[in-house]
C-alpha cells in the first residue's frame, strides 16, 4: 500500500470521526450525562464493533473478486452512487442537535458500556453496508492482495475512530457545553462530510483513483 494511499484514507476516516453521527454523539452525551468512565467505554466499544464490519467487507469483497473482477467493479459502482446519496443528504443537512440518547440504567462504569457500544455497532447494518461502500474505494489494482488492504484500511478506520471518540469522552462536559453555543459548526462538518462522500463518490464512477 502506498504512503498516498494510506494518508488519503486517514484524512477521509478522520473526518468521517469527527463530523456529527450517532456514535460520536452518543458519546459525547453521555460523557456529559453519565461520566467519562461510560463515555469512553462507549466509545471504543464502538470502535472495535469497526472488526465485525471490516470482517464482513472483507469476506463478500474477497468472494466478488473470485467470482469476476467484473462483479468487482459493479459493486464499486454501486458504493459509489451509494456515498453520492449519503453526501447530498449531508449537505441538505441542518445540522446535527445535541439529545440525549442515553436511556435511564442502573448498569454503570466502563465495561457495560463498552459492550453497549460494542453491539450497537457490531449489529448495525448501515454501518455494515456503509464499510462495503468506503472501504473498496480506497483499494489499489497495483497493491497487495484486495482482502489485505481491505483488512488494514478497516484496522486504520477503528484506530483513529477510537481516538477521536476517546477524545470526545474525555473533552465531553465542555464540547458538549461549547457546540450548543456553536449549531453553525455542525452544519459547516456535515457540508464538509458530504463534499467528501459525493467527490469520493464521482472519482470513482469515473476511474480516476
Amino acid at each position: 500500500m502506498s504512503p498516498d494511499q494510506i494518508l488519503l484514507f486517514i484524512g477521509a476516516a478522520l473526518l468521517l470521526a469527527v463530523a456529527p453521527g450517532p456514535d460520536n454523539l452518543g458519546v459525547l452525551t453521555l460523557g456529559v450525562s453519565r461520566g467519562r468512565s461510560e463515555a469512553l467505554g462507549f466509545a471504543l466499544g464502538c470502535a472495535v464493533g469497526c472488526f465485525n464490519h471490516t470482517l464482513l467487507a472483507v469476506l463478500g469483497v474477497s468472494a466478488l473478486i473470485a467470482a469476476s473482477p467484473l462483479a468487482f467493479r459493479a459493486l464499486q459502482l454501486a458504493g459509489a452512487a451509494y456515498l453520492v446519496w449519503i453526501g447530498v443528504q449531508a449537505l441538505r443537512s441542518r445540522g446535527a442537535q445535541l439529545a440525549n440518547l442515553d436511556t435511564p440504567s442502573a448498569a454503570a462504569g466502563f465495561l457495560p458500556y463498552f459492550r453497549r457500544g460494542l453491539i450497537a455497532n457490531a449489529i448495525n447494518p448501515k454501518v455494515a453496508l456503509f464499510f462495503l461502500s468506503f472501504l473498496p474505494q480506497f483499494i489499489r489494482a497495483d497493491g497487495w492482495p484486495a482482502p489485505l488492504q481491505l483488512a488494514v484500511l478497516g484496522a486504520l478506520f477503528a484506530v483513529v475512530a477510537a481516538m477521536v471518540f476517546g477524545g470526545i469522552a474525555l473533552a465531553a462536559a465542555p464540547l458538549g457545553g461549547w457546540l450548543r453555543r456553536r449549531e453553525r459548526l455542525t452544519r459547516w462538518l456535515d457540508r464538509a462530510t458530504g463534499g467528501l462522500f459525493v467527490g469520493l463518490g464521482i472519482l470513482t464512477a469515473v476511474g480516476i483513483r
